[in-house]
């Protein structure tokens, strides 16, 4: 058979990283939330995924709470999709990441970092809850900012703006391939007087390079040393990816900062933080180390999430479950959480922040803990 006779296999198109991230096969979703515009528009997005309706996105027999389901932690973010209303909208003071916490426009997340707390409040399962009522969210927050008046004394979290982080318990970057919540909110406090956004972000999605944010919405992109990120960060962009990424987005007009966190300890950790910060000042322009600050974390972990790890991740708990260096501490939600014991953390935390001001002397650390 001569070579031009030769069948070759079809070539199969190459997924982008939205497509990799979600594929979407099946959504839950209350009546009320497909009664709203944004509602059926995600519903239109996703043609193909089979729609099942239930009384409550906080309570889905067969998802949240089975422990079976553990095996397939990684398919269930990937495939799954809860759409609900968002029924009460706080605002809490918070102070640190931001000067308030916004009701969130959604909550869970399609990545599965092994440290993160919110699948602890879920049971088993964390897929993406997206609230439809975007526009209610944005008139809470405008209700409080307003109430809020000018920020006359600058703080740490912003000299001269009240910031509000609008993405706790999602990864919005991630959000924004749903729906066009996100792009709605960075416009809503493009025109908001006296305030900002802010999230932190592990994912790196283009399109919201073209949201026009004027300066009134902050990134925070979470950064830490690669060879641990490929243990913990599961299903997140390279971290080589995010630190390219940073330019880019002050150049489209966002404020972009750095969320170190969480600094988890290895033996050799400061060694592979100062190859970090080098590649960070080695990759970042003049016009993004000018505007460059930064907030630092050290890793509190959580004896549930500690077991559910054990059942589809336990390699991550290797770095994460560190009895020899962890003494445990009670939360407020009464589950116990470990944390780097007393004495021994302030030390570490020491050693970061003199690290990064050698590294980086540049950046202002606005708090580390």
């Amino acid at each position: 058979m001569t070579l031009s006779h030769l069948e070759l296999p079809e070539r199969r198109p190459r997924l982008t990283a939205a497509q990799r991230m979600l594929q979407i096969e099946t959504i839950y979703y209350e009546p009320a939330a497909i009664e709203r515009a944004r509602g059926r528009e995600v519903l239109d997005r996703f043609p193909g995924a089979r729609k099942i309706e239930v009384a409550s996105h906080r309570d889905i027999p067969g998802l949240y709470g089975n422990e079976g389901r553990v095996r397939e932690w990684v398919r269930t973010k990937r495939s799954t999709l809860v759409l609900g209303i968002r029924k009460t909208l706080p605002v809490r003071v918070n102070g640190r990441s931001a000067d308030f916490i916004a009701p969130g426009q959604a909550s869970g997340c399609a990545m599965a970092c092994a440290y993160c707390y919110v699948p602890r409040h879920k049971g088993f399962a964390n897929p993406i809850t997206l609230f439809v009522n975007v526009d209610e969210i944005n008139a809470a927050i405008a209700k409080h900012s307003v109430a809020q008046g000018f920020k006359w004394e600058p703080s740490q979290t912003d000299p001269e703006l009240w910031v509000y982080d609008i993405g706790e318990n999602s990864d919005c970057s991630v959000d924004a391939l749903l729906s066009d919540n996100i792009k709605d909110q960075v416009a809503f406090f493009r025109t908001l007087p006296g305030a900002k956004a802010t999230w932190a972000t592990k994912f790196i999605n283009r399109a919201l390079l073209d949201y026009d944010p004027q300066g009134k919405t902050r990134i925070r992109f979470s950064l830490m040393p690669a060879s641990v990120a490929r243990v913990v960060d599961v299903r997140t962009s390279p971290m080589a990816e995010r630190i390219a990424a940073v330019n880019d987005f002050v150049e489209a007009g966002y404020e972009v900062h750095l969320n170190l966190s969480p600094v988890i300890v290895t033996e050799n950790w400061l060694a592979l933080y100062a190859e970090l910060f080098e590649e960070i000042d080695a990759a970042l322009s003049p016009r993004a180390k000018a505007q460059l600050a930064a907030e630092c974390i050290f890793l509190t972990h959580n004896e549930g999430l500690h077991r559910v790890n054990l059942g589809w991740h336990p390699r991550g708990e290797d770095l994460l479950w560190r009895p020899d260096l962890q003494e445990p501490k009670r939360s407020e939600m009464g589950g116990i959480n470990v944390r780097y014991r007393t004495g021994m953390k302030g030390r570490m935390v020491s050693d970061f922040a003199a690290l990064l001001a050698a590294k980086l002397p540049y950046c202002r650390l606005r708090y580390a803990f």
